[in-house]
């Protein structure tokens, strides 16, 4: 697309924009002359939807005058609650209705899903992580790995960019599992890398995977909510996120999963048992014998926190009304005027080492500063700008088509070269 540089052409665009009007549904911190600031931290923690007090009220209010008939009686009765929010996620996430949960958080379902599909042998035990996951990806793998015996330094095999690139190129993946993948027993990459944004290849990594037939898992904690995505027809085997950035559960947010159809009445898969799990038509019958429900529902432990699930339908019902293909249309055009501007402005110490293709990134363009980063960061701050920094030379900005604008953008570039 053919953009142009000057403040008058974003305010066009904003104008032009068919989802302007949702901006007016969240709440947009403000600096202390009641100016709102520019707001690109949704990649760490999404806005509050206005709609999510009206929400948690109607679960207090029903707390308050029933107690514990709530579970039966509430206006969303709290004992099927999370159900209400199946057909929404399962829509994000390109699943069937049964594959998918908000349960626990994404790291508790990681150890979950591990538990169930991380089975390692003396001959296959190793698993493939992106080199620069997230830390937390890095500590669930590596407890898994000396939990069944066997020695990180050996058994994790970690996927690094070539040599001057900051990207990993996905040839390269499929190259590394077609020559270790008879001894791979789990490939877990991220959905979207939160340190450079890249967008994985999702089909080519599991199809990859399973012609050597290892399990391939997700986390989407970067991309749920920010690509569109169809983890069923991928034959993905598990996914787990967080509903806290993209998403805009609330801080600490309930987390997702999925797990693929064909898993699900498989009775040889491991797995914790926990009461929300059983059957929901013996459940109160109170037996000691388990029984699964026939959904990726059998991995549920506890019963969920409503108020947290209430939060989460709020920004839910956004998403569904406004269209996940809708939104990921404005993100790329946001991404690509960022980066049209960036490089429009650019005096050579900032590089965008996310990827410039629209179809290997989301909405967060990550911007590594040759020198003086940590200053750049700080200056932007005090300019209103909401943006974090990450060891040890990047600026990571996400423009979230649900409430950023191209004004937005515009403002941001402008600060940035200031």
């Amino acid at each position: 697309m053919n953009f142009k540089p000057d403040r008058d052409y974003a305010s066009i665009l904003d104008s032009q924009d068919p989802l302007k009007s949702y901006r007016d549904k969240f709440y947009i911190p403000q600096k202390p002359n009641g100016e709102e600031v520019i707001y690109f931290a949704g990649n760490s923690l999404g806005l509050q939807p206005k709609s999510v007090g009206a929400n948690v009220e109607q679960e207090l209010k029903d707390w308050g005058t029933m107690g514990v008939e709530g579970h039966m009686h509430a206006k969303n009765p709290w004992l099927p609650y999370h159900e209400f929010l199946t057909k929404e996620t399962a829509k994000l996430v390109g699943a069937k209705l049964e594959e998918v949960v908000n349960m626990n958080s994404l790291t508790v379902n990681l150890h979950l899903m591990m538990v169930s599909f991380y089975r390692p042998t003396p001959q296959r035990h190793k698993i493939l992580i992106e080199a620069n996951a997230f830390p937390s990806d890095h500590y669930a793998v590596q407890s898994q790995i000396k939990f069944h015996g066997y020695n990180p330094a050996e058994a994790l095999i970690e996927m690094k960019p070539r040599e001057g690139e900051a990207i990993i190129r996905t040839e390269d993946i499929e190259s590394l599992i077609k020559k270790e993948g008879d001894s791979i027993a789990l490939i877990m990459f991220a959905g979207v890398n939160y340190y450079t944004g890249q967008a994985f290849d999702f089909e080519s990594i599991t199809k990859a995977g399973h012609e050597k037939w290892c399990v391939v898992g997700f986390d989407l904690a970067h991309a749920a909510g920010n690509l569109i995505l169809n983890l069923h027809d991928w034959d993905v085997d598990f996914a787990v996120w967080c509903n806290y950035k993209y998403l805009n559960g609330g801080p600490g947010a309930i987390g997702g999963a999925f797990v693929h159809k064909k898993h699900l009445l498989d009775m040889n898969i491991p797995k914790f048992w926990g009461w929300w799990g059983q059957d929901k038509a013996t459940r109160f019958l109170m037996r000691h014998n388990f029984q699964p429900i026939p959904t990726v529902e059998s991995w549920q432990l506890s019963n969920p926190p409503i108020l947290q699930l209430a939060a989460l339908k709020a920004s839910l019902d956004i998403f569904d009304e406004a269209g996940m293909d809708a939104l990921r249309g404005k993100s790329e055009k946001l991404t690509g005027y960022m980066e049209y501007l960036i490089d429009e402005k650019n005096d050579g110490n900032i590089e965008i080492i996310t990827p410039k293709g629209v179809k290997q990134r989301g909405c967060q363009l990550s911007l590594r500063a040759k020198t003086n980063g940590k200053s750049i960061h700080k200056k932007l701050n005090r300019a209103g700008v909401v943006c974090d920094w990450r060891e040890p030379d990047v600026i990571r900005v996400a423009p979230v088509p649900m409430y950023n604008t191209f004004t937005d953008v515009w403002k941001f570039v402008e600060n940035l070269f200031k």
